[in-house]
């Protein structure tokens, strides 16, 4: 796997279409999650209309996601979606716990910017939420890579922050 990583999704990335936009070697190994983080919405995002999502160091909860395999040829197209050049995000390297307990050394990104508190995603203020696009593709993502029941609820309980306007995600909306 020398020429190979492994990349750990949480967000709309979870999703087969949205990854494959800038990351056609992705192939979705399986589902997995990261201990002692929480999902948070935080940085508004233009190509989205929302707040896109975010990890946060959090002792006693866990994130759950999809661990990709990508050429070594699609870390800078990866990088350059996440942003890391307009330091939006920067990349980890993490340990992520797969459903039979084994532990997979997967590149992560986290946003720049830190929330000030901590908020329960289903009272986040209307300027911290997603829009309803990508709140959708999160979810088209969990179910499509079957993530736990229990973790779909609540990734279904976030609110979304009403946006109508136009998206520019590089995919017409009904491939979605």
């Amino acid at each position: 796997m020398s020429n190979k990583f492994l990349y750990f999704a949480y967000g709309s990335n979870m999703l087969t279409k949205r990854i494959h936009i800038n990351n056609p070697t992705a192939v979705r190994k399986e589902i997995g999650f990261l201990k002692n983080f929480r999902l948070d919405f935080l940085t508004h995002s233009k190509r989205w209309g929302g707040c896109s999502a975010t990890i946060v160091p959090t002792e006693n909860y866990v994130v759950w996601g999809v661990i990709w395999e990508l050429h070594e040829c699609n870390m800078c197209t990866l990088d350059n979606q996440e942003g890391v050049a307009d330091k939006l995000y920067f990349p980890l390297t993490v340990d992520i716990e797969t459903l039979n307990g084994k532990l997979l050394k997967c590149r992560v990104y986290q946003q720049c910017n830190k929330p000030n508190e901590h908020l329960k995603l289903c009272t986040l203020p209307k300027h911290r939420r997603p829009s309803p696009l990508y709140l959708e593709t999160i979810l088209k993502g969990a179910k499509e890579s079957q993530l736990p029941y229990d973790y779909i609820k609540f990734l279904e309980k976030i609110p979304h922050n009403e946006y109508k306007g136009e998206y520019d995600i590089g995919l017409p909306l009904k491939e979605i």
